[in-house]
């Protein structure tokens, strides 16, 4: 009888595999995405017809603008399902600037002479840690860049793969030649 790996996962060659069931997941979180993604778009068509509406009545300038500060977070929340789909990874940098303009709206809903002083040094700070935040987000590359190695990400890129290959054989041969010999 032989004993079974231990390295190897125990349904690797049944109907039940690992590769196979992250790939299904991936597929489905995808579709999850696509959802939330029409369901965006059309919440935002509901309140580009609601702006519409508001401008033929009689104007209340709060109203609007909320409304429209509105449909630019959800735009931005948009941007923010699109970059998943396209990398499997969350932007920190669009997230931070959802909530910056979800924090100006709600200034700006309920005026910024009515929110106490408190509240009011709160929401300076955060924008002051977000507004950081946002600096550091765009001096930063990216990880998948810095992975790719590609001539887009200029921290990594110096020639390609054949260069850090010569770079690699080069280091080995200086390794071979350091070691002792017995």
């Amino acid at each position: 009888m032989q004993k079974r790996q231990k390295s190897r996962f125990l349904f690797s060659d049944r109907w039940l595999d690992r590769h196979s069931i992250v790939r299904n997941m991936e597929a489905f979180q995808d579709l999850i995405v696509i959802v939330l993604c029409l369901g965006l778009f059309a919440v935002m068509l509901i309140q580009l017809w609601g702006i519409a509406i508001a401008i033929t009545q009689p104007l209340d300038y709060q109203h609007v603008t909320a409304k429209i500060l509105f449909v630019l977070i959800l735009v931005e929340l948009f941007r923010l399902l699109m970059v998943y789909l396209q990398e499997h990874s969350i932007s920190v940098g669009v997230a931070v600037e959802v909530t910056i303009v979800s924090l100006l709206r709600e200034i700006v809903v309920h005026g910024a002479l009515e929110i106490y002083w408190v509240n009011t040094l709160a929401i300076c700070g955060l924008l002051f840690v977000l507004g950081g935040l946002l600096v550091v987000c765009a001096k930063t590359p990216h990880m998948d860049c810095m992975s790719a190695n590609t001539k887009f990400c200029p921290l990594v890129y110096k020639g390609g793969r054949e260069r850090q290959n010569e770079l690699e054989l080069q280091y080995s041969r200086q390794c071979d030649q350091n070691q002792p010999l017995g």
